[in-house]
Formats: C-alpha cells, structure tokens, sequence
C-alpha cells in the first residue's frame, strides 16, 4: 500500500515562494536527482516491478540519468505500462504551479501569455497552488482515431464565441502533452498513430515547443516523455516513421521474466486471489505460462502475456472458492484438479499458429502436463515416495475431481508414509496447515507419480481415479 502523502509546503504565493528558498527544477533534473538519491541508499526506484534488476532496470536508469525521452520496446504484457509510470515517483512529491495555470507554469518561468502578464502585474503577489507527483502524469493509448488536437491542442469555438479573434492564443484549447507540462507523458502503442500524429510530435521532442493551427506560439514545454511500441511495429517496415525514432534519446527492450521464480513472484504480486492458492500451484501456472511462450504451436510474434498467468491464478483460486461453498468446507484451497478447467478460459489469451486450428485445447492440455511433471521433479523427485505407490500395489484407488472435498480425498488415501516429507518439500508448514493444504500436496505427488509412469490414472467425466 502507497504511504499517504505528507501535506504540500506552506508557500501560497511567489513572493513567499521566494522567501522559503524554493529552488526550480526542471522535470528530467528532478527524475535525476531523485534516482540517484534512491541509488545512493538502497531504495528501490521502481517499486513492484519484478523480473528486470539485470536487464531493464540498468538501461533506463541510464536513460533516466542522461535526461533521455525512453522508447520501451516489447511484446504485450511484459510492464511497460506498469514500468512507465513507476518513474512519476522519482519526481518531487510536490511542485509548485501558477494557480489557475492550464499548462501548469512554474511561478520562476511562466510561459503561456496568460501567467506572464499576471506575474508582470501582480510580482511577488501572484497565488502560488502545489501539484502532487501523481497529478504529474499524463498517459494516452495511441490509436488511429488520436487527433493532433488531442494530444497539443485546437481552436476552441466556445472561447471564439465568447468573443475572442480567432488570432487570439488565449482561443486555443490545449490538448494532452501541454497539460501535462512539468510532469511525464506516457504514450502507450505509438506506432498505432497515424503519421500525421508523430509528425506533430516533432517539435514537442526536440525543440520542446508546440504549434497550433499557425498560431505564432512559442511555448517551451518541460516534459519527460516514455512510450511503448511492440518491436515488430517499431521498424522502418512497421507503422513508426524514422525521424520520431531519431527523437527519442534511448530504445530499451523489455522481456517475459527470465526465471520461473520471478515469474511466480509476479503472479504472487499482480493476482487478486480468492482463496488460498498453494506456492507449488502457482509455480505449475508460471511454468505453463513459459511452456507456451517456447511452444512452436503459438504463434509468438503476439507473445504471452504475463496476464494470462495472473487470470489462471485468479480463475484456480474461484474454482477452489466454488468448491468450498458447495462442498462446505471452511478453508478454500485451490489443487491440481482445478487446473484444466480454467484452461478454457485462457484461450483468448494465446494466439495459435494457423495450422494448428482444432488442435487449442489439446495443446494447452499438453502443455499443462509438462508444467506439473516439471514442477513435480523440481521439489519432489528426490524423495522417497514408496509410500504413497505402496498404497496401490494390491488394487487401491484414490479418486479426486472438482467436486472432491479435501476430507474425502485424503479418507481415501488413508495414512501415507513420505507425506511429512512431501510437505516439507513443497514449503508447507507443518504446525499450521489445513486439510485443503495437504490435499493439495497430495494431489500434486499423484499427478505427479502418474506423469513420471509410477502411477496409473483413468479420467471419467472429469475425475481423476489414480491406481486400480
């Protein structure tokens, strides 16, 4: 949870402003002060982004630190979005601004007409207002449709109406980049402007000024600006023209997380779960999740977004949910059982090579098996589990499903030497664990027995009968 804001400074005038020392800063100078403050005592400058200390995180704070405006490049899900507005809290927690101001001016260095005469006639009188950092973005999907009057600004007819001459600058009416002056831009999908759009960009990345219908403006915008493109767009032969390119000071790609205990910490972060989804069940989704990034059945010019192993967290946790509320009991705990069924529901996450059509579910059901194998030897394999196969010698069975209850399943199973041993390995504490808990521990080790061919299993109507 975000710590609460500490009340803005005292200061409601310039000339009170003046008095307190305030020092004016420019946006990439205060982002730069700010990291390397947070570099110098440890503090993690981009909180909850998970998967890049190594790769990303160096290249922008050198972009950051250079005064660069940053392109991320990459496919979908992998936190540009989540990455680009992360920097707002490298910015100071709050700025003063001109009261009133549309472009937010700072009292030192107003530029639009409108502030300069009132700091020319009112001095040291002028009110003084302040902006918190979160004020300070300004964020916009790039599609199509955008209009250079979104995004710097039009005449606006009300104003004329009013009685201002369409030569007037007081008749414009600003559009996104110049409200958000003083803060950061993000521009989420650039590529998807038209070319008109990103020649209207120019100016704002390299001069740092705007121009509106030929209006003799000369308005000095102070912005950082981070946008996202996916790679196979942001090329001469994509929907990107090469002079925007030019303008922005660094490309940094980002990627999936590399290591599957990172992807399981993203899915612990990002999932809103409502029941209790075992650590080893989160594992098993992040794996599938990179099983199908590496698959030569999906198509990965689209890749996988890191989404689809947060909703699969999410949809096992309400099947587990489900479970308790039909089953009656008091602890929900997601299992290996609920896995298939939520895969259904995936499937518009993932884009199938073409030559694949018919085949989706039984892809994903593959894939998912592999996960759990692999899942399975990464805590499991070297135990001794004869007691649970032992358990299936003389013609035992134990079924489980959906609609299995975790007192039911572990009745059938009976006492099972190893088990201490099995939760153990998976990290399960021992002192204060539920019956959900175990059957969830056990499940895992009989599909896992079964995939490894220790084990047989019949699946019925959608329950799973191991041994027999």
């Amino acid at each position: 949870m975000a710590a609460a804001p500490t009340p803005p400074p005292v200061p409601t005038t310039l000339g009170e402003l003046r008095a307190d020392r305030h020092e004016h800063r420019t946006v990439k100078a205060e982002v730069r002060g700010n990291l390397l403050a947070a570099l110098r005592t440890g503090q993690d400058p981009f909180p909850g982004i998970v998967g890049f200390d190594d790769t990303v995180r160096p290249e922008l704070e050198r972009a950051l630190l250079a005064g660069h405006d940053v392109v991320l490049l990459g496919e979908r899900g992998q936190g540009k979005t989540r990455l680009m507005r992360t920097v707002v809290g490298l910015l100071d927690e709050w700025s003063p601004v001109v009261e009133g101001c549309e472009i937010n001016d700072h009292p030192y260095a107003p530029v639009c007409g409108r502030c300069q005469a009132l700091v020319a006639q009112r001095g040291d009188a002028v009110p003084v207002g302040w902006r918190h950092r979160d004020q300070r973005y300004g964020e916009k999907l790039a599609t199509p449709d955008t209009s250079v009057g979104d995004l710097v600004g039009d005449v606006d007819p009300v104003k004329v109406a009013q009685g201002r001459t369409l030569g007037d600058p007081e008749t414009v009416h600003y559009g996104l980049m110049p409200r958000t002056n003083r803060g950061v831009l993000g521009l989420n999908e650039l590529p998807d402007l038209a070319e008109r759009i990103q020649v209207a960009l120019f100016n704002v990345l390299e001069e740092r000024d705007i121009q509106v219908r030929g209006y003799n403006l000369r308005m000095p915008l102070d912005l950082l600006v981070i946008a996202s493109a996916n790679p196979e767009d942001y090329t001469n032969r994509g929907r990107i023209i090469s002079p925007l390119k030019d303008r922005f000071g660094a490309e940094i790609r980002t990627h999936y997380p590399l290591e599957v205990s990172a992807e399981v910490a993203l899915v612990a972060q990002e999932a809103d779960l409502v029941a209790d989804v075992p650590a080893h069940l989160l594992e098993i989704i992040a794996r599938l999740a990179r099983e199908l990034r590496a698959s030569t059945s999906v198509d990965q010019r689209s890749g996988v977004s890191a989404r689809l192993a947060v909703a699969a967290a999410e949809a096992v946790a309400g099947s587990a949910l489900r479970r308790a509320a039909l089953m009656g009991e008091q602890t929900a705990v997601a299992r290996v059982a609920d896995l298939p069924g939520v895969l259904g529901s995936l499937r518009g996450k993932v884009e199938f090579e073409m030559g694949e059509e018919g085949r989706e579910e039984e892809i994903l059901d593959h894939l998912l098996r592999v996960a759990v194998a692999a899942t399975f030897r990464a805590h499991l394999a070297g135990l001794d589990l004869s007691g649970f196969t032992e358990r299936f010698t003389e013609g035992g069975t134990v079924e489980t499903g959906l609609m299995t209850s975790a007192h039911e399943l572990l009745d059938q199973l009976g006492a099972a030497p190893g088990l201490a041993q099995v939760l153990a390995a998976l990290d399960v504490d021992e002192d204060n664990v539920s019956p959900g808990q175990v059957a969830a521990a056990v499940e895992l080790t009989l599909e896992g027995l079964w995939l490894t061919r220790r084990l047989t299993k019949d699946t019925i109507d959608g329950r799973s009968v191991y041994g027999g």
